[in-house]
């Protein structure tokens, strides 16, 4: 229905996905800038940075359409118009990723897809196939961390009711981090996205297995092959959170 409508204005749509497209794009903008004066940054080169940037962004962009609007719970639980949902034939899980679907978000997916693109036709990398599944494989990992994110925030607006910011300085935050080689950032953070959140799994980890780059953590060589077992175990956990706080609904009582 959403797709429908947004359609239906489609030069509005258009310039809302250009829109977003250029929004995005000026986050590379800045990192072309800071490659003009200097040649590496944490020891990567622009197309090892624009490789991360590209992953990072590709993952949260499929995520964020599918899932973005997960953020608009919180106002529901608020206002009482969650029981709608509860009442219809269909999962409220769906109802509420749905609600409000915006197509336009496929201008940031486009954007991180041209800069991944153009990356990976100028790393010095030998691809295989094996190295090309991996890429294809953070993409999937990456999204569904993104998304069990997304879905763990929800869940905690049942309680907080007021906590999309929250949210978002984890998955918009996260990627903004992501974008960036680790060694630019203190152990401790960078320790902090690997074990507490583990968006390192996005495609830091991954990636500098890829590019032939060592570990800041100094980790095992056999963590950077553990992105699909937790995206998998972050999956779960989100399910679990969300059923808790949804049987824990009361409504607002007005």
């Amino acid at each position: 229905m959403w797709v429908r409508s947004t359609l239906a204005y489609r030069a509005s749509f258009v310039m809302m996905a250009v829109g977003n497209f250029a929004a995005c794009a000026l986050d590379f903008v800045a990192i072309l800038l800071m490659f003009s004066r200097i040649d590496a940054l944490g020891g990567f080169s622009l197309p090892e940075v624009a490789f991360l940037y590209g992953t990072s962004g590709l993952s949260l962009g499929l995520a964020d359409l599918l899932l973005g609007s997960m953020d608009r719970l919180g106002r529901r639980v608020r206002d009482g118009t969650l029981d709608v949902l509860l009442l219809r034939p269909a999962p409220v899980f769906a109802q509420v990723a749905a609600d409000r679907f915006a197509l336009r978000r496929l201008g940031r997916i486009s954007q991180a897809l041209l800069v991944l693109g153009w990356s990976v036709t100028r790393l010095e990398v030998d691809w295989t196939v094996g190295r090309v599944l991996l890429v294809v494989l953070m993409a999937v990992c990456g999204t569904a961390i993104f998304g069990a994110v997304f879905t763990t925030g929800a869940a905690f607006q049942f309680w907080a009711q007021d906590a999309a910011e929250v949210q978002n300085s984890f998955t918009y935050g996260g990627n903004a981090l992501l974008q960036y080689p680790p060694k630019v950032f203190a152990k401790d953070l960078v320790r902090g996205v690997t074990f507490v959140v583990p968006l390192a799994f996005v495609n830091w980890l991954p990636a500098l297995r890829l590019l032939g780059r060592p570990d800041p953590l100094g980790l095992p060589g056999w963590v950077d092959f553990l992105g699909p077992a937790v995206a998998a175990l972050m999956c779960a956990g989100a399910a679990l959170a969300w059923r808790y706080g949804l049987r824990g609904y009361r409504s607002t009582g007005s």
